[in-house]
């Protein structure tokens, strides 16, 4: 494989010219360099089995496609969401707490101004981005953050402002949605952001991953561990189910710390959350349902002792549609409809970040019939999209991170 030396642009400046004359070019097939053999590293958990045939270890999907990578914006300080504007360009989130416009010609902008303070110990930080579907009209956007809320406690928390025309500030700045209970712990803040067909905006949640904090995954008296679905400025959806005791706000409930999450082309929420060592989850999260964390899952804590009674099922506990032990450590996803992979339509595309690479899953009547795991090696993949021409883009997580471009080498 070519290997890429020149230095990149420093990171806390506005690129000066464009960057497109310097990209970085790999091409390379699914099995090349790519090691199609995942499926023969041991479990954590052996003595676990599956629920039915397919959930963990589904066939590896025979691919000899060939893909072109290209940096499109280089020096990135651990990204973590970006979501394209009408123009092409991106606004891309950095975890230290700044957002920045990657122009399509390889710009790299100065961080937008305006935005509100964020707790960046270990995964807290600026989270996710998304924009309004009439962004052209309104410039709205929305991200998830981690709020510092005093004496060391923080939350999950998601906020809606305008940008500017020019893109360097952001005004009318309102704060829509908190997590509660606030807690100490800089773990496990989720969080991703998806729109549904019907303008309510899906948030994600992490449980805080400490002992005390986990346990309300199964409490609908917090947001911790849920899949939140809220008004676009505020408030429960309409729509969202009754739950005795429950917040309103809430759609399911049960989970880990979920950092993919994408709406299915027949308008259905996915999710991938991050399992113990051992038992990372494919979801298709129903309203008023309870996906199990703590009281079941695969895998085991990272002891190496069982999650509570060590139990895999109970009745009432829905089991994922998919699990991975070993664990790809998810964050970003994708359903891809594009034009320039037409065989890869109606897959779900998963970052991974223990996998270092991007996962491809193959769907029919709900279940994963197939996986296939492409550019292994370039790094802890934070995030998965797709652009409007149909290319994936990436970004990788790292003190020098970047957006990346995937096409066919073609």
């Amino acid at each position: 494989m070519y290997h890429h030396t020149s230095t990149p642009p420093t990171p806390r400046l506005a690129s000066a010219a464009p960057l497109l004359a310097s990209l970085l070019v790999f091409a390379f097939t699914a099995s090349e360099g790519t090691a199609q053999s995942f499926n023969s590293a041991p479990p954590n958990a052996p003595d676990q089995s599956p629920a039915f045939a397919n959930q963990t270890r589904a066939p590896v999907l025979a691919d000899d496609t060939a893909l072109r990578h290209d940096a499109i914006v280089e020096g990135l300080e651990h990204p973590w969401g970006m979501a394209e504007l009408p123009d092409g360009s991106w606004l891309v989130t950095e975890r230290p707490g700044r957002m920045r416009l990657a122009g399509t010609g390889g710009t790299l902008s100065a961080p937008i101004s305006g935005l509100p303070e964020v707790d960046a110990r270990r995964q807290g930080g600026l989270l996710d981005v998304v924009v309004a579907p009439d962004f052209a009209q309104t410039r709205r956007v929305w991200w998830s953050y981690a709020e510092p809320r005093g004496n060391g406690e923080n939350g999950t928390a998601v906020a809606t402002g305008i940008l500017s025309p020019d893109a360097a500030s952001m005004s009318d700045v309102a704060v829509i949605f908190r997590q509660q209970p606030t807690w100490s712990s800089t773990l496990h803040y989720g969080s991703r952001l998806v729109f549904d067909n019907h303008g309510a905006l899906f948030v994600t949640t992490g449980e805080r991953s400490l002992p005390a904090p986990r346990q309300l995954a199964q409490d609908v008296s917090t947001h911790l561990g849920k899949v939140i679905r809220i008004d676009p400025m505020g408030g429960p959806a309409p729509g969202n189910p009754e739950i005795a005791g429950g917040q309103p706000e809430i759609w399911s409930w049960g989970h880990r710390n979920i950092q993919s999450a994408a709406l299915a082309p027949d308008g259905a929420l996915w999710t991938v959350e991050h399992g113990p060592r051992g038992g990372d989850e494919l979801n298709r999260p129903e309203a008023g349902r309870n996906y199990g964390w703590p009281v079941i899952t695969y895998g085991l804590d990272y002891s190496g002792r069982p999650i509570g009674e060590g139990l895999t099922a109970r009745e009432g506990l829905e089991q994922p549609v998919y699990f991975w032990d070993p664990v790809i450590a998810p964050s970003g996803m994708a359903f891809y409809e594009g034009d320039l992979f037409p065989d890869w339509r109606g897959s779900v595309l998963i970052g991974g970040m223990g996998a270092q690479a991007l996962v491809r899953l193959e769907l029919k009547d709900g279940k994963v019939t197939g996986e296939a795991r492409y550019l292994q090696g370039i790094g802890r993949v934070r995030d998965v999209a797709v652009a409007r021409d149909g290319a994936i883009m990436i970004l990788t997580d790292a003190d020098n991170g970047a957006l990346l471009r995937i096409t066919p080498a073609d």
